[in-house]
């Protein structure tokens, strides 16, 4: 098949859509990415790109096609609005031109924001071919649970949005069960709705990359809980903050945080403030690097806020956590909470729950380094049998090639 993938982040940003794209070049099709100028999250364009950068790229076989945007900045407020409306614009503008091809369907990778959708709604009319909507955050609700909008005004036009954005997608695919109510509840046909959960690039399952990782920082000595990702307002910092506030007497657990993000200077001046000296800020590192870190690690954490949005959602990092094999520790409620549950792969706690948390950490920290492994080894199990990368490969190239065959 033809393939064009639409996404407003893609490599080097660190998204999963960019192990996606190389998975379906594996399987010989030919993917053609239309995406922004990387400039996530830091704010800024990547060097080497910018307006009079280079538009053109090639990822391990994919073909990448760059449409100007405005950069993030702090990624707040009207900044952040004006960098969503930005890729929507010069995507629907530049789009056609750069994407020339007859595709055979159109699939949007639609982590927030959800108006990426738009330059893959025109494509679909002018090229005449199906368009698949993969559906990892939902709209308005998490610009709810994240308090980044409160006008009702703003969010009934947001609704209206999604409404339209699900109206012209002929296939959508949910990475939570949880969701399927939300686009229901829109006028979504049933029968068009597909549970596609995420899964973990390549390299958290194999052994080669393993162990040929480098390890690019120095870790604490001592009892090592890891988070790795976006540090944000979803992932709930506050709860972590506090937890770790409460295990400060436990001398030997470190608090070990990986990633950037909207919140990272605010933890900085807390960790600072409540001279949390077991927590140690590392900043980001490239993806590769990760397995490296993830080995050093005893136990590997995951939060989301108390919110009933973030209840429905599976945070992709547990998908990573899993397929390493390391115990989880988690802070969470709903679909993310069953699935440690019935994996028997950690302990979990309540979303926002401090002493919980701590409590968690604790009982993982008390057991035998044999009980964490077959904690681990569990996880990993679950995930070859639910979440493994060929499989929900195989599973997204047949729903396309059902797709590729409807008359638009």
């Amino acid at each position: 098949m033809n393939i064009l993938i639409v996404t407003q982040y893609f490599w080097p940003e660190n998204f999963r859509v960019n192990d996606l794209a190389s998975g379906l070049i594996e399987r010989g099709h030919k993917v053609t990415v239309l995406t922004g100028i990387p400039n996530y999250p830091e704010g800024r364009f990547y060097p080497g790109y910018g307006f009079p950068g280079k538009h053109r790229d090639v990822y391990q076989g994919v073909d990448i096609c760059r449409v100007p945007l405005i950069s993030r900045g702090t990624s707040k407020g009207v900044r952040l609005a004006v960098n969503f409306i930005s890729f929507a614009l010069f995507g629907a503008l530049f789009g056609p031109f750069l994407c020339r091809s007859r595709f055979d369907v159109i699939y949007v990778f639609e982590v927030s924001p959800i108006t990426a959708a738009f330059p893959a709604i025109l494509m679909k009319w002018l090229r005449k071919c199906p368009l698949q909507l993969h559906v990892l955050d939902l709209w308005p609700e998490s610009l709810i649970a994240t308090d980044a909008v409160r006008s009702p005004l703003v969010l009934r036009v947001v609704d209206n949005i999604v409404r339209f954005i699900y109206r012209h997608s002929n296939q959508i695919l949910v990475q939570s069960r949880g969701f399927r109510l939300s686009l229901l509840e829109r006028g979504v046909d049933g029968a068009k709705i597909y549970y596609f959960p995420s899964s973990a690039e390549k390299l958290f399952s194999s052994q080669a990359a393993i162990a040929d990782a480098q390890l690019p920082a120095q870790l604490p000595d001592g009892f090592i809980v890891l988070f790795a990702g976006n540090v944000g307002e979803a992932q709930d910092f506050p709860t972590i903050l506090r937890a770790a506030e409460k295990l400060l007497m436990h001398q030997e657990i470190k608090f070990v945080i990986l990633g950037d993000g909207r919140r990272f200077e605010w933890v900085k001046e807390e960790v600072a403030r409540r001279r949390l000296e077991n927590v140690y800020l590392l900043g980001r590192f490239p993806l590769e690097t990760m397995p490296a870190f993830f080995a050093k690690a005893d136990a590997l954490l995951v939060t989301l806020k108390n919110d009933p949005i973030f209840a429905l959602t599976v945070p992709a990092k547990l998908q990573s956590y899993m397929a390493f094999g390391k115990p989880v520790a988690a802070a969470l409620n709903g679909e993310g909470r069953d699935i440690i549950e019935q994996s028997k792969s950690g302990v979990v706690a309540p979303s926002s729950d401090a002493d919980g948390l701590a409590e968690v950490i604790l009982e993982l920290h008390q057991l035998t380094p044999e009980q964490r492994s077959e904690m681990g080894a569990n996880g990993r199990a679950y995930y070859l049998e639910h979440f493994d990368r060929e499989m929900l490969l195989d599973r997204l190239t047949r729903l396309m090639e059902d797709l590729s065959f409807q008359t638009i």
